[in-house]
């Protein structure tokens, strides 16, 4: 309670915003030795200061980073589906965190920078450290630089998005999502490994389609194309026969899971080049 014979208010609550006090750093806080995240904000045309973040979507980033952090340890220590199942995971867990931080009204600027940063090590670097120390390693510099074009091309992509974030509609994505990027290298690593009474007979012919592939799907997360996003899919009805088709994907699927993924992730990727070419014939 307020004490009576003093003019001072409570303190406030850790998320409760408060009038932002200029010290040598610019914010209030930032010059002690505190652990502490402090966001300047706006409200009602004056500058104030958020203390604290928000514990259910960022642990849910954190735990997508270390599935991300373990794939990465595993492809160097030759546990290839390990590490592909890994990424899996992030990209599970990177879908959540956001749902999450939407239904828990917990979003913020430091989650949707943290989140960047954790599918960049999980989205950006994994895949390409993963589908290196699987094919590419024998190219010497050449598969060095194919494993790069895809890491840099998902930091162009995440950099892209989050200075577009409330400029483009969210129905679509421009480029392709650095998960699904991620998830096309890692299904056909997958396949490669259950397959392997096969490859194993064309190495040279797999090294070379790797390197190719690998920069292809960097390629498409920075291109123009437009995917559909599926952001607001589950939030209409729609004809009962989408779902009856829904369930024999499903089926499909699950009698070879890689392949199944795979084959779907190129539909999907295909698909924005098919609408953008579409849309252009239409103009």
């Amino acid at each position: 309670m307020t004490n009576p014979d003093s003019s001072q208010p409570d303190e406030a609550p850790l998320n409760h915003p408060q009038p932002t006090r200029q010290t040598e750093s610019g914010i209030e806080g930032l010059d002690s030795l505190t652990f502490e995240v402090i966001e300047q904000e706006v409200a009602d045309g004056k500058p104030v200061v958020s203390r604290g973040v928000y514990l259910a979507p960022n642990l849910i980033t954190t735990l997508s980073l270390l599935s991300g952090f373990f794939s990465i340890l595993s492809s160097t220590q030759g546990h290839f589906y390990k590490a592909s199942l890994a990424i899996f995971l992030s990209a599970i867990l990177d879908g959540a965190d956001g749902r999450v931080a939407r239904m828990l009204n917990a979003q913020s600027p430091f989650g949707e920078q943290y989140d960047s940063l954790a599918d960049m090590l999980a989205f950006g670097v994994a895949p390409a450290i993963l589908i290196y120390s699987f094919a590419l390693q024998p190219l010497g510099r050449v598969g060095i630089a194919c494993a790069f074009v895809f890491t840099a091309c998902a930091a162009f992509r995440l950099a892209r998005f989050n200075v577009q974030i409330g400029e483009v509609d969210k129905k679509f994505f421009v480029g392709l999502a650095s998960p699904l990027a991620a998830i096309l290298v890692t299904s056909a690593v997958m396949v490669a490994i259950d397959h392997d009474q096969w490859i194993g007979q064309y190495d040279i012919q797999v090294m070379i389609i790797a390197a190719v592939w690998v920069v292809i799907c960097g390629l498409l997360m920075v291109s123009n194309l437009k995917y559909y996003s599926f952001k607001e899919f589950d939030k209409k009805k729609v004809p009962f026969v989408a779902l009856i088709i829904a369930v024999l994907v499903m089926g499909i699927v699950l009698y070879d899971i890689p392949v199944g993924i795979l084959a779907i992730g190129i539909i999907y990727a295909l698909s924005g080049i098919v609408s953008t070419l579409n849309t252009k014939v239409k103009g």
